[in-house]
């Protein structure tokens, strides 16, 4: 039986994420900042409720805890993330960017990816096929964005595609370091949800694809990629 947790999933792509692994057999620690939401989610899934905010040591480490009593993890998927808008849910351009906007940012992003990968590592390292998925975004590609005429050139903002683009140098990195381990990032595509405000351009179901693909990889499965539903993606 394979044991899997998922940061921020109580709603979204991690929802869903969590509801098609329930499906394929895994079991799967559902993790939400908040408890009610979060065991309303994991009741409705067959799932296991975790408290876990991924911005805060003491919360992981109980969470680590917690999971390891319960028998140990194989699957870690890091998806909480968020997007920071402007009050209007405007995207937040160079002009107005302030340090501690990015900071806000990468807090959860990439310091939480951090946090809560390095607190799962002496579970996941006695794993027979352990992995780690990293949610990352298109936006994270420095070709994409840098390639006129395109609708990721197009985005304004700063703060977000800077954070995914640091977890793509964080998967790369564990992976070389950890090479028992298969870690890799994923783009789920323009999927609506709440990061958002719901203005994405395909369904949960669709965006979840990779994600759920990419968790199921065996030992012999690629690592310290960046992957979309169609294969690897220009860094």
């Amino acid at each position: 039986m394979t044991t899997t947790l998922i940061t921020g999933a109580n709603k979204g792509l991690g929802f869903e994420t969590a509801r098609r692994l329930v499906a394929a057999g895994h079991t799967v620690y559902l993790g939400s900042r908040d408890p009610e939401r979060g065991r309303r989610a994991a009741g409705e899934l067959g799932a296991r409720a975790v408290v876990l905010d991924v911005t805060d040591d003491a919360s992981v480490a109980a969470a680590a805890k917690a999971i390891e009593a319960d028998g140990g993890l194989d699957v870690l998927i890091n998806n909480a993330g968020v997007e920071g808008r402007t009050p209007e849910g405007g995207v937040i351009g160079a002009a107005d960017l302030t340090a501690d906007m990015m900071r806000s940012i990468f807090e959860t992003n990439v310091f939480g990816v951090v946090r809560v990968t390095h607190a799962f590592l002496p579970l996941l390292r006695r794993s027979a096929a352990p992995v780690v998925v990293n949610v990352s975004s298109g936006l994270a590609s420095l070709t994409r964005v840098s390639t006129p005429d395109t609708p990721t050139y197009a985005y304004p903002g700063v703060a977000y595609p800077a954070s995914k683009a640091t977890v793509n140098m964080i998967t790369v990195q564990f992976a070389k370091a950890f090479p028992e381990i298969r870690v890799n990032a994923v783009e789920p595509g323009y999927t609506a949800t709440d990061l958002n405000g719901h203005t994405g351009t395909q369904t949960v179901q669709e965006g979840a694809e990779i994600i759920v693909r990419t968790a199921q990889l065996g030992p012999e499965g690629p690592t310290g990629g960046y992957f979309d539903i169609e294969g690897p993606l220009p860094w």
